[in-house]
């Protein structure tokens, strides 16, 4: 095999599991942080987990947009065009994988009973996020900047209803504070710590994962689009997994589903908003993208919330749903 492929692939592992570890001592930190104050659960989950978890989609694909725009300057346009379909194909690829992987993962596990008002606001604004970005991609062929402004718009008000809740939830005193003994002085400088170690961990993960994809990409002569929303995609998701998973043995369904749903939202409305001005122009949809990934992030999304709105519940036929729609997603992916 390959010298160069090896240890591409060594170095992709590595990273992955620096975001991994990274994401888990983040996102333990960050909860800390925000029940020190009180917020509820859902809130936490769509907010400061859901920004913590979603660093890793966020570095990956800004790092690929930055090589996009170099590679452009230089001439090298197919470097260019490779680049962007890494951008766009992992924040659109980590919403399917988060939606159809691991939210159905977390609903079979813990099939959820919910309050429809927690809930509406922000399934309309992913909802619409998600056909925006069908129609834009469909249509134009590109995200670009009203197409980006429009997205920025939505993540401000998730971002408004997310404070909004917290300080009512805060000024009525229903949520228990962390006690004394979460606050020692030991404690504090742990949960510092690893903030600090899993914010570290995050990036130079994100790094290894752009670099060594776009390297087996290359190697492998495997399109960056299918590495972008497969294993980049799946990789960078894996904190939204560990999170997850920590609250399907802890019992806590409202801080998995809050945690997806928010940062569906940011990779959504956030993450391609960014690429597109770090890129200095629009960003163009590859017709394979506007015709598998963007239906797909739909259709799931459509899965998991719409039938949840009118039953108030999380069941596990969506899961199983979902799960067989995801795969049939990746063997299409797999085979275009």
């Amino acid at each position: 095999m390959n010298k160069e492929l090896i240890i591409a692939c060594l170095l992709l592992v590595v990273g992955l599991v620096l975001i991994i570890k990274g994401g888990d001592f983040f996102v333990d930190a960050a909860t800390w942080i925000a029940e020190v104050s009180g917020v509820p659960k859902l809130i936490v989950g769509a907010t400061v987990v859901s920004i913590a978890t979603t660093l890793p989609e966020l570095l990956v694909s800004a790092m690929a947009a930055i090589e996009g725009r170099h590679a452009a300057a230089a001439g090298n346009a197919a470097a260019a065009a490779g680049s962007v379909d890494m951008a766009i194909g992992n924040a659109i690829g980590s919403v399917t994988a988060n939606t159809g992987l691991i939210m159905a993962i977390g609903i079979i596990c813990i099939p959820a009973v919910i309050k429809r008002s927690d809930y509406l606001l922000k399934v309309c604004l992913l909802l619409g996020a998600s056909a925006m970005i069908v129609v834009v991609g469909s249509v134009w062929g590109e995200v670009g900047i009203v197409a980006s402004i429009l997205l920025l718009i939505i993540f401000v008000i998730a971002m408004y209803d997310n404070i909004h809740q917290a300080l009512i939830a805060m000024r009525s005193g229903k949520e228990e504070k962390l006690g004394p003994e979460q606050k020692t002085r030991k404690i504090v400088i742990t949960n510092i710590v690893k903030f600090v170690l899993g914010a570290v961990g995050i990036v130079i993960g994100a790094r290894l994962l752009v670099d060594n994809g776009t390297t087996i990409a290359t190697i492998a002569g495997v399109p960056e689009r299918v590495i972008s929303v497969t294993i980049i995609a799946i990789g960078t998701s894996l904190p939204e997994l560990v999170t997850t998973i920590t609250a399907i043995v802890k019992k806590q369904g409202s801080l998995s589903v809050g945690n997806i749903i928010g940062a569906n939202i940011m990779d959504l409305t956030m993450i391609m908003p960014v690429c597109c001005l770090i890129s200095g122009t629009a960003l163009p949809v590859h017709e394979t993208v506007a015709c598998i990934d963007f239906p797909a992030c739909l259709i799931c999304g459509c899965i998991a919330m719409i039938p949840t709105m009118f039953t108030k519940k999380f069941t596990r036929w969506q899961g199983i749903v979902l799960l067989v729609v995801y795969g049939a997603y990746l063997v299409i992916t797999s085979i275009g």
